[in-house]
């Protein structure tokens, strides 16, 4: 089970949240589930954190960013705002000594990624990027059959994320234009998760790739686009494993399809996020789903599990976990697999190789450690 902060004997976490839209929904969610309290909220304008106060239910809105930062009675500061306005909002809040929790991508350069990074360590502060697909309990059971071996050598991988809300010309939002969201759009938006994911449980690092890009209507509702649409990748990991990873936010009927197929010398494993109740087990003699199962499951996937069986968990539960992981973490304890900082960094370098093997027509790029 996770931990619940207020019993941690240094009282109710207290949360700050930027931003007013779905994701600062999420994080509200989140933090009351984890047992910490949201005392403010602002937004780009004082009448837009009013609004958002209410919505959200915090005990008062902020007029501006900086109200919030220096804020007494705020221990935790949820950025959920535009990519842009990520690197230095959270810099402003370490800076104000607070611990932080920002949506990813962290920076929209690795350099800024990095110096965010090097700034948490500094300031001795729990600093987390919700990578929460890691949360998904048959996720964290995948990672320790890996790491037993139980798949034997790891061969190739079968990956993707897909969804369709940029599936029409009309479809529109503030991701595709580089000037708020940065010059990558599909890739930093959802291939970053995957590739968090893929890492995390193989438990090593892609270390090249080659990767194209499409980008499939010049102007949306009427305006230039200027962020690519589909990302297709072929990756090769520490250990030689060669995999593919196919990334769109154009694909009709995928709402948030992110899957993760793993073939390796003994076992195969695959975990689709729309069906998180499932690991698929694929032998040369069988294959079967396994369904989590608290009893059964390895130790660091029971601990996310808080139903038994045959309830169904999903999005927001892992988004419970997580959040429930960085204040136990604010409380002092040292979770397990909690993404941080440094692994919004690692996204960082990732999503710029991307984008220079793409710009040079899928020439193989090494990727920094």
């Amino acid at each position: 089970m996770t931990t619940d902060v207020t019993d941690t004997g240094l009282g109710t976490i207290r949360a700050g949240i930027l931003g007013g839209g779905f994701m600062a929904r999420v994080h509200r969610t989140a933090a009351r589930d984890a047992g910490g309290e949201l005392r403010a909220v602002a937004t780009r304008s004082a009448s837009g954190s009013r609004r958002a106060a209410d919505e959200l239910g915090a005990l008062r809105a902020e007029v501006d960013a900086e109200t919030l930062l220096s804020a007494e009675d705020v221990d935790v500061v949820h950025i959920c705002t535009p990519n842009t306005t990520h690197a230095d909002l959270a810099l402003r809040a370490l800076d104000a000594g607070k611990h932080v929790i920002c949506e990813k991508p962290l920076a929209t350069s690795a350099a800024d990624a990095r110096r965010l990074a090097d700034a948490a360590e500094a300031a001795a502060r729990v600093a987390a990027v919700p990578f929460v697909y890691r949360y998904h309990p048959m996720v964290r059971e995948a990672r320790a059959r890996v790491a037993r071996g139980d798949i034997g050598d790891l061969l190739t991988l079968d990956c993707s994320y897909l969804q369709d809300w940029m599936l029409l010309p009309s479809d529109d939002d503030w991701r595709v234009r580089a000037a708020s969201g940065g010059a990558s759009r599909a890739f930093a938006d959802i291939g970053s998760h995957l590739c968090d994911l893929v890492e995390f449980v193989i438990g090593e690092r892609i270390r090249s790739l080659s990767a194209r890009s499409r980008r499939v209507f010049a102007e949306r509702a009427g305006q230039p686009v200027d962020t690519e649409d589909i990302v297709a990748i072929l990756v090769e990991t520490d250990s030689g494993a060669l995999g593919t990873l196919l990334i769109s936010q154009m694909a009709a009927g995928r709402k948030n399809a992110l899957t993760l197929e793993l073939h390796g010398s003994s076992q195969s494993l695959r975990f689709e996020q729309e069906r998180p109740e499932e690991l698929w087990i694929g032998t040369r003699d069988e294959s079967r789903l396994l369904l989590r199962d608290p009893a059964t499951a390895a130790p660091d996937s029971a601990r996310l599990q808080r139903v038994p069986s045959g309830h169904a968990m999903g999005y927001q539960d892992a988004f419970n976990g997580f959040i429930a992981d960085v204040y136990a973490a604010i409380a002092g304890e040292t979770p397990e697999g909690l993404p941080t900082f440094e692994d919004g960094y690692r996204s960082a370098v990732l999503t710029e190789a991307v984008l220079a093997s793409a710009a040079a027509d899928g020439r193989w790029t090494e990727v920094a450690a």
